[in-house]
């Protein structure tokens, strides 16, 4: 895990100017501020660009858990002590003394400010590359924790696990007119109904009937 080289020095330095290095030093040059501001933005519009395509059946809540637990404040730390990003930062002497270069908040804000240069100097597809090598690497997994992962998935791990065989998902009834539609859909182990689950679209009503059949004791 590598810190992506710039074209633009000035701008990789200001990178790792914290405010309280140019408080104390009186010197008329740009903290890390502004950059930590976009490269924030960037973030989360890479991570969501990312997991939106790859867990195309997380609903809204469950992207949005999942993209808080990439960009949090604990997790980008560990990205930036991995990166060893401390040992650039230009600290005031009073933040030297208190252990600056270790602070979680610190080092978060400076992957983002280091973010936001390497997008102003590279653009955004070598901002994207660096991203999924250093945090979307995690997302696996992230995804495995306990409500992240959609029923239907946890499911088939299952099945697949005790019977190698795959569940089944089968439309029992469907009630309404087009735009109240209301569907039951039963999941199945080849021949075996394990649950079933009702729902305004054949998605919610399998993922329904996933998360009824796994609160079933034989499963």
């Amino acid at each position: 895990m590598n810190i992506p080289k710039f074209n633009n020095k000035d701008l990789f330095a200001q990178v790792f100017v914290h405010r309280s290095y140019l408080n104390e030093e009186g010197r008329n040059e740009e903290s890390n501020e502004r950059l930590e501001f976009l490269g924030d933005s960037i973030l989360s519009f890479i991570v969501s660009s990312y997991i939106y395509e790859k867990y195309p059946e997380l609903a809204e809540g469950e992207l949005t858990n999942l993209r808080s637990a990439l960009t949090n404040t604990l997790m980008l730390y560990q990205v930036a002590k991995k990166l060893d990003l401390g040992k650039y930062l230009k600290l005031s002497k009073g933040e030297e003394e208190s252990r600056g270069r270790e602070n979680k908040t610190i080092l978060a804000n400076t992957l983002e400010a280091l973010i936001g240069g390497l997008y102003l100097d590279s653009g955004l597809e070598k901002t994207r590359s660096f991203i999924e090598e250093v945090l979307l690497n995690h997302i696996n997994t992230l995804v495995n924790i306990a409500g992240l992962k959609d029923p239907k998935s946890k499911l088939q791990e299952e099945i697949q696990a005790r019977f190698k065989a795959s569940p089944v998902y089968k439309i029992i009834k469907e009630e309404g007119p087009d735009h109240l539609k209301k569907y039951t859909v039963g999941v199945y182990l080849k021949t075996k109904l394990l649950a079933t689950g009702t729902g305004n679209s054949k998605q919610d009503a399998e993922k329904q009937a996933a998360k009824n059949a796994l609160s079933k004791e034989n499963i």
